[in-house]
């Protein structure tokens, strides 16, 4: 048994799926199967029940992956320790970004990060908030890039910045010619929004519902880039961060709101027994700063 292993169980408990958890561990699945074929062998119970529609695991193999995470996370904070030592501002620092900032903010921050920690080897994960929650709990990620609150316990939140939305129509809109909006002007409006699973859908969708706009339910997008084109082609409006629309040419109009103005809230997050809390702190400032300056 080794932690290799270990962490090809945590996967596929995590997936529900061989092809799915191996593509998250970097290796085949055959690689993967025959892993844990040997780790079931090794402690002489069935691990996992295979069938032709679905993964699942065994009463045995729930017990034991509970156990093979909290083994992974203590092995996660030892590495951490190690490294403090060695360098509290290099070593890996794995960061999670939801989709709807990594495209957008990652070209911006980068080259900040680099200059303000040359020592930091950068490992970054795009996925939505519940996935990079779980891997943040489990010691798998050091911190997170996303919209705040999460309120989750011990997990410490330092809010960044906040991102105003804009008002997104095509430009045969009636609304598009105009030089701003107020929220009472989403009323009746046909809101395109994300699919299930991302925040912004549900930061957007509170939006909407408080000023009477109508969510069009026969189209839901899994980017941003697709909402931009579905409203480009007049299908309906949506609420776009404005990170997203920084010197964006297209068929869009993008117009600010007129008094109250419906944003979100950008933060880090971390473990609060981090012990690379005070690195975390720094990193918080750097980004403070650089997306400051992209937004004044």
């Amino acid at each position: 048994m080794n932690l290799r292993d270990l962490r090809y169980l945590v996967a596929v408990a995590e997936h529900k799926h061989f092809g799915r958890a191996a593509e998250a561990c970097f290796v085949s699945q055959p690689t993967l199967s025959t892993q844990l074929k040997k780790l079931e062998e090794t402690l002489g119970v069935t691990l996992i029940e295979r069938t032709n529609r679905q993964v699942m695991l065994s009463p045995a193999g729930e017990q034991i992956v509970a156990q093979a995470q909290k083994v992974l996370r203590e092995v996660n904070t030892l590495t951490g320790m190690a490294e403090q030592h060695r360098d509290p501002l290099g070593g890996d620092f794995r960061l999670g970004v939801i989709p709807t900032v990594a495209p957008y903010l990652l070209p911006k921050i980068l080259s900040p990060m680099r200059k303000a920690f040359p020592n930091l080897r950068l490992q970054l994960i795009e996925a939505q908030t519940a996935p990079l929650t779980r891997m943040l709990k489990q010691g798998d990620l050091d911190a997170l890039l996303l919209a705040l609150p999460l309120n989750e316990e011990n997990i410490r939140e330092l809010a960044l910045f906040k991102e105003p939305f804009l008002f997104a129509a095509s430009k045969q809109h009636p609304k598009a010619k105009q030089k701003s909006v107020a929220l009472e002007d989403l009323k009746d409006e046909q809101v395109l929004l994300l699919e299930d699973g991302h925040c912004l859908r549900d930061q957007a969708l509170d939006v909407c519902n408080t000023h009477r706009a109508v969510e069009n339910t026969n189209f839901r997008a899994t980017s941003l880039e697709t909402l931009r084109q579905m409203v480009a082609a007049d299908i309906g409006i949506t609420l776009m961060p404005e990170l997203a629309v920084l010197n964006r040419q297209s068929q869009v109009r993008y117009l600010p709101f007129r008094g109250q103005t419906p944003h979100r809230v950008i933060g880090l997050c971390w473990r609060t027994t981090s012990t690379r809390g005070a690195l975390l702190e720094q990193l918080g400032v750097v980004l403070q700063e650089t997306v400051q300056n992209l937004l004044s």
